[in-house]
């Protein structure tokens, strides 16, 4: 009988091991589950701003991300990537359990006039009894324009307020869009993709679909599509960025909406320089 006791409480420890090994959340991983309406985002956002002139060469930026749920919750993730001038300067990321929320400030130096582009996801993972799961997500974004230029004195502008600023962002946006226009191209035509069958989202822009569906899709089909996609990346491409070196030349990605509304790709260049593409299915029932 002891014998027996003994293989009895070995089996009950090794199984309670493994329940438990189940439920510990990994930084490697962000999932998307159902919508949980009875938690909320009270506020997200993300905040570029213009600190101070560090030398005649070069200035101070402060990058900050910030959100809260209306309370706490199993676990919380946040994720923030940085591109300037079209390319990625910084990837930034956190998670923590049973918080309502989460802060990533960062500051960091900047030469010579530029465009700086923000994104932010945001994610809470919701358990309930009975080991239901649910989320709920959201994004955030900034701008800014810096002018460092001989002729005039430092300054930032997210929006221009005259004609100076106006050139300025003139300016800027051409160099880049002509730098990503032709990046872009050259993953298209790797992959052999027919242009005219998709939707070009770019990676800064994708914020713009939290109130703008997808083709074909409702809102909140297009809302569960952005939360799988968001997975993806992190796992594919956030991670292996943010455990290499983030200077690496990265320009910001391209995500194919296919008009169909049967799937999206996205495409991108690696850490290592190599040309990848991400291929995400979906379909919803004719009543969802």
């Amino acid at each position: 009988m002891r014998y027996i006791a003994l293989c009895f409480t070995t089996i009950l420890l090794i199984v309670i091991f493994f329940l438990h090994i189940q439920n510990v959340p990994t930084k490697t991983t962000i999932k998307y589950f159902p919508p949980d309406e009875s938690i909320t985002f009270q506020t997200a956002f993300t905040k570029l701003q213009l600190l101070m002139e560090k030398d005649q060469d070069s200035y101070t930026i402060e990058w900050r991300s910030y959100s809260e749920t209306d309370e706490p919750t199993y676990l919380r993730q946040d994720i923030s990537l940085l591109y300037v001038d079209g390319l990625l300067k910084g990837v930034k990321s956190e998670w923590q359990e049973e918080v309502s929320r989460i802060e990533l400030d960062t500051t960091l130096y900047g030469e010579d006039s530029s465009h700086y582009q923000a994104i932010s996801y945001h994610h809470a993972e919701v358990h309930h009894p009975e080991d239901k799961i649910k989320s709920v997500q959201k994004m955030s974004h900034d701008e800014l324009y810096v002018i460092d230029s001989t002729n005039t004195p430092l300054e930032s502008f997210k929006t221009p307020t005259n004609d100076t600023q106006t050139e300025w962002q003139h300016a800027l946006n051409h160099t880049k869009t002509q730098q990503l226009h032709y990046h872009w191209q050259q993953l298209i035509n790797h992959f052999q993709l027919a242009s005219s069958d998709f939707l070009f989202v770019p990676l800064s822009k994708l914020y713009q679909y939290e109130t703008s569906p997808f083709p074909t899709l409702t809102q909140d089909q297009t809302a569960k599509v952005i939360g799988q996609l968001w997975e993806g990346l992190y796992a594919n491409y956030i991670l292996p960025f943010n455990q290499a070196d983030p200077s690496s030349k990265s320009l910001i990605p391209l995500i194919l909406v296919d008009k169909e509304g049967t799937h999206l790709r996205v495409l991108f260049q690696d850490h290592n320089g190599k040309m990848q593409q991400l291929i995400q299915r979906y379909s919803f029932p004719s009543n969802s």
